[in-house]
Order: structure tokens, then sequence, then C-alpha cells
């Protein structure tokens, strides 16, 4: 056995220079756990002049990535360079040179996971990739080995901070969605183009990859429903608070009844008494359901330079104490029989429609949805100060086909103003 583990770095950005500095804090720490040297010796990016903030030595900073796939010394790389090509030729040719790897890179894991664990396991290799789902939370080795003697029945994630950030000034300052948004990017919350996280594509990214690791099913994106958080407004915050105590939330859930898997994201309004509704800001929360230990919530930053090295660096220390050990992504056998289309979803339904100030609106209406076989719970109409007079709805317990078709025929009345908008009640 070697005295000295060698790491290579691909990726000198924010949480790359993250990792340099958490090394450089604790690398006694990180000696004293895995009982051997450890030495960062290849740092690669194409920019290595700007000056990150941490203390490197030149001769580790190189823009020449063979100066890490093709040193036989260089057992583990670490890539967080992101996006999907080279990082994914990047890894393979490491792996098939027998070199570990750990990454926070979801999009690659979620767009080629059959590709990338059999590259792995073909040549006896780990990969690890706890930062790429929930930061520094410890989620996905607790999920996959701590969790293990459970049948995951199902997950709830809050699992994008830009979203939650967005929601979470909504709710706590009334304020409009476009105004939260330029705020959270001044803040540096969202990127200049927050479409990736508002629209909810990051959020299903990462839910891919619990679902395999509780469900040992692969699903693509295009394969289940994925919805942002655009619509929603204060007055849906509002009435979701007031009326419903209540908070919305962008989720994303997984959830396995009777041999069928639910997977979607969208905004959900989440009872103010559930371990999720006080999972505010940039934070990150998971609360799962384990047939053996029952409900278990796991919360923490999801995100940031400092987090994300923690995760990272701690998937080092697990390769390097655990290099022969075999590793199972998820269940060896799947018993998920059908993945569940999100028209056969039976929920409770919240609706807010902008009509005219007429007779007659209401029975049209609700003729609609009773025609579609939709009671409604409850009803409130007010007067506000913009055109139209909105009305708020939460039904009973329908199905996902009516309601789209309900709402599809509301939205076709000349009473009606807008579209209407309609908001699943966990």
């Amino acid at each position: 056995m070697k005295d000295t583990v060698n790491i290579g770095l691909i990726g000198f950005g924010t949480i790359g220079s993250g990792v340099v500095e958490t090394l450089n804090k604790n690398i006694d720490l990180v000696e004293n756990k895995v009982g051997k040297k450890v030495k960062l010796k290849k740092v690669v990016d194409l920019d290595i002049t700007t000056d990150r903030g941490v203390e490197i030595s030149s001769d580790v900073l190189s823009t020449d990535i063979n100066d890490i796939l093709d040193d036989p010394d260089i057992e583990i790389v670490i890539e967080l360079m992101g996006g999907y090509q080279p990082a994914l030729k990047f890894i393979t040719k490491a792996m098939e040179n027998g070199k570990h790897v750990v990454t926070a890179n979801k999009a690659l894991l979620a767009k080629h996971w059959d590709e990338i664990i059999s590259t792995a396991q073909k040549n006896d290799v780990r990969i690890c990739f706890e930062a790429s789902v929930g930061g520094g939370i410890p989620l996905l080795q607790p999920l996959n080995e701590g969790l293990s003697a459970n049948n995951i029945q199902s997950i709830y994630g809050i699992i994008n901070g830009t979203a939650n950030y967005i929601l979470t000034k909504m709710t706590d300052e009334g304020l409009e969605f476009e105004d939260v948004l330029k705020e959270a990017q001044k803040k540096g919350y969202a990127e200049a183009d927050p479409s990736f996280d508002i629209e909810g594509d990051d959020t299903a990214q990462k839910l891919i990859i619990l679902t395999i690791l509780s469900f040992g099913k692969y699903i693509k994106q295009d394969n289940f429903h994925v919805e942002g958080i655009t619509c929603i407004t204060p007055e849906d915050i509002s009435f979701a608070k007031e009326e419903l105590n209540s908070c919305i939330k962008l989720l994303a859930i997984a959830k396995l009844v009777d041999g069928k898997l639910e997977v979607r994201v969208h905004p959900t309004i989440v009872p103010l008494d559930h371990l999720l509704s006080s999972v505010n800001g940039v934070f990150n929360g998971v609360y799962l359901v384990g047939d053996v230990v029952g409900p278990v919530m796991m919360y923490g930053p999801g995100a940031g330079m400092m987090p994300t090295a923690s995760a990272v660096v701690g998937d080092c220390i697990d390769i390097i104490e655990n290099m022969e050990k075999p590793v199972l992504y998820g269940p060896k056998s799947c018993t998920v029989e059908k993945i569940k289309d999100i028209s056969d979803l039976e929920s409770k339904y919240y609706l807010r429609l902008i009509t005219k100030d007429e007779p007659g609106v209401l029975h049209k209406i609700s003729g609609i949805l009773s025609k579609y076989n939709i009671s409604i719970g409850s009803m409130t109409q007010k007067q506000h100060d913009k055109p139209g007079i909105p009305i708020f709805m939460v039904t009973h317990s329908a199905l996902e086909r009516d309601m789209r078709s309900a709402v599809e025929e509301i939205d076709q009345l000349k009473c009606v103003n807008d579209k209407t908008v309609f908001i699943r009640v966990l």
C-alpha cells in the first residue's frame, strides 16, 4: 500500500477553490482519518493566472489535462468543471486509466448515468458524487448505505436554493416574483440566465440521482413532469398561508405505491406543520420515508463554495478508506413495475382564476369542474387593484387528467381574463 495518495483536480473555479482551501485548512484532519499522506498533486484549468484567494503552489497548476489523466501516481481525480463535454470524456478516460473519480456534476450524471457507472464498474474503480445533490448535506451516502435496510417509500425534496430563496422572500415580504429574482441575481443567488433553476431543470436532474439510489430506476428527464415557479404570485402565497395554513415550495417528489413510481417536480402547497415548510432561503431539505426507519429529514446548505467542497473532500476520504470496496449505486434489483404518468396523479388542487365582474361566472366555472368530476372544497372571491376579479378555489381530491381538461375548457370562457393557475396540495 502506498504511503501517499495523490489527487488531481479538474476545474479551479469557485468549488475547486473551496476544495483547495479545505485541504489547506484541514489536511492534518484528513490524513489522520485515512492514515496516509494526502497530496493535491495537480490542478488543471484553462485559467491558472487569476488569483482565487487560496494558497497554492504554481508548480501544482497546469493547463494540460494530460498532466492528470496520464499521471500513474494520481489515484483520485476530482471533476469540478461542470457541463457535459469535455467533462464526460475526461472522467471516462480517468476511470479507464484506473483512477477513482469524485464529481459534483449532477447534469452529467443525470444524462449519462448508465455510461458512467458501467465504465466505473468495468474498470473496477469508484465514482462518488455526494456534492451533486444537496451541496454540503450528507445525503447520498446515508441513502445508499445507512438506509440500505429500508425499502424507500417516498422522497420529497427542496433541492434548489435559488428557487427556494425566491419563494421564501416572496412569502416573507410579499414581493413579486420578478422583483425577488432581480435581487437574487444581484446577491449571486441566481444566474444571469436563471431559467435552469426557476423552471425546475436543476431540481429534476438531482431528483434523477435520488430516484436511482432510492428505487434502482433510472428515468430520463423527458419522461417525467417538470414545472417551475414562474407562475407563482404573492396572491397565491398569501392564500396558502391565510386560508390553508401552508406555504408554497418547489418540490422534487419520487413516490412508490404498489409498484408504480411517481416522479415529478412542481410547486406544491405544503402545510406549515410539515418539516419541509421550515426549509427557507438558500437551504435545502430532503424528507424521505423508509419502511423500517419511518420518516427521516436531512437539512443543510445546498450549494456554495465551502459546503460543496466539504462533500467533495468527504468523498475523497471515503475512496481512500475504501478503495477495494465494491460500490452499490442503488438497489441491485428494481421493484418499480411502471412509471406513473402525471395524468394519473390524484391530488387536491388550488386554483387561481382571473374573471370578468359579471353574473353567472361562478356557475359556468363550477359547471365545468363538475363535468370532470371535480368537487370544490372551498372558494374565495376577492377584489383587488388589478383588472378582473380573482377567484381562489381548493378542490377535493381529483385526477390530474380531469383537472387539466377542466382548466383547458375554463380558459376558453370569454369571462376568464387570464390562464388559470393550478397548484397541487401536499
